[in-house]
């Protein structure tokens, strides 16, 4: 085939994780060339199922780096910046990956002449004492003024097969007597499946949403935090008391939790401070079209598909007796 008529290349930096992997099998199925630009390539094999052959390629890119950034990009006709993290890990810090990165990012994409899809979060806010959300702020203003014409694209919790959220309280499920109702269990949050997510960047892709805007994704339940651990408990067949946590206790839980050495900590101390303010998509977006909805998809709703990635948390997988609670 010849070089011009080969379709779009678009290069995906976090590619092999949650969200990444659906991004690139929705943009696969729109017959898009993809290269996925993540730290171990080694480990990113299990994306070339989801293309033709040919179809997928790989980089290696690390986002504190930006030569590697550049190597990744060149060539491109699309970015799209997936690459996010809940908790700091050594060198992976929110500084580092989320506002140094996503402005190499926007800078890498800026000098190959490519345009730019950015996933952020709701509650993204610069001036915001919680790290998370001060750099995912912090990286929206670079962007934009790097790339007055880049989407962004500001999810709530994010869920499907492999989120970090319901799995995270099915499995303290499995192993805790009660579950931790941080604050009362009001926060209010409206989860978005990945996949409505993954089709809101393949049309950003295509070109079929407003440069420069900044879209704001929610699913169409609006769900407190007691109303997702009762949705998990109730997946899972399983009977567990929901305990009130104060967010004082929770932080100092918190803050004792990120000095342990695991891999991945229940709870930080920043998340229990963004446990206080609702995760919703705001009025503004909703009156000027800058949703789901506004762009003509109908968002997934958390019980219909909950369940069936809940099935590996009930006590016989698939052949538990919802009548019998464990």
């Amino acid at each position: 085939m010849p070089l011009a008529n080969l379709p779009p290349l678009v290069t995906v930096f976090g590619g092999s994780g949650f969200v990444g992997r659906h991004v690139v099998r929705t943009l696969a199925k729109r017959g898009y060339r993809i290269r996925v630009a993540v730290r171990r390539p080694d480990l990113a094999g299990f994306l070339q199922p989801l293309g033709n052959v040919g179809q997928i390629s790989f980089a290696q890119a690390n986002l504190r780096y930006k030569e590697s950034i550049a190597k990744a990009v060149a060539g491109a006709d699309h970015v799209v910046n997936c690459v996010g993290i809940l908790f700091e890990s050594g060198r992976n810090t929110f500084d580092s990956v989320q506002e140094f990165g996503a402005r190499a990012v926007a800078e890498a994409a800026k000098n190959a002449g490519a345009t730019l899809t950015h996933i952020s979060a709701i509650g993204a806010d610069a001036q915001s004492s919680v790290g998370y959300a001060r750099t995912k702020g912090r990286a929206e203003a670079a962007i934009r003024s790097l790339l007055p014409e880049a989407v962004i694209l500001r999810p709530s919790i994010v869920f499907g097969p492999e989120d970090d959220f319901f799995n995270k309280f099915a499995g303290m499920a499995q192993k805790m007597p009660f579950l931790p109702l941080i604050g009362g269990g009001r926060t209010k949050f409206q989860p978005v499946y990945v996949e409505d997510v993954a089709e809101m960047v393949a049309k950003s892709v295509d070109g079929a949403l407003k440069p420069g805007a900044t879209y704001e994704l929610g699913g169409q339940d609006v769900m407190t935090f007691r109303d997702c651990l009762e949705a998990v408990l109730a997946a899972t067949y399983r009977q567990r008391p929901l305990v009130n946590v104060p967010f004082g206790i929770a932080s100092l839980l918190g803050t004792i939790a990120s000095m342990v050495p695991l891999i991945s900590p229940p709870l930080t101390a920043d998340q229990v401070t963004m446990l206080k303010t609702d995760n919703v998509v705001s009025g503004d977006a909703e009156k000027a079209g800058l949703t789901l909805e506004g762009v003509g998809i109908t968002p997934v709703r958390v019980a219909s598909v909950l369940p069936s990635y809940m099935v590996s948390y009930r006590t016989n997988g698939q052949f538990s007796n919802a009548g019998k609670a464990a």
